[in-house]
């Protein structure tokens, strides 16, 4: 799986996207997640089944001024 253009290796069995972005770190209501070219939608990390041949492109949103 490759995550922000590096080679990631996944967790034998299955790995929801929420599980990887939890477990790497990652506060949910701060990212967006583009997996294999499409948004996907936060409603959906739950049920999306991660694959070795993904991609995802994790943003985080940061405040400032």
């Amino acid at each position: 799986m490759r995550v922000n253009g590096k080679e990631r290796c996944l967790e034998a069995g299955r790995t929801t996207l929420k599980e990887f972005l939890l477990k790497e770190g990652y506060r949910l209501e701060h990212i967006a997640v583009e997996r294999n070219g499409e948004i996907a939608p936060k409603a959906e990390y739950e049920t999306i089944m991660l694959t070795e041949a993904d991609t995802l492109e994790i943003v985080s949103f940061v405040g400032g001024g």
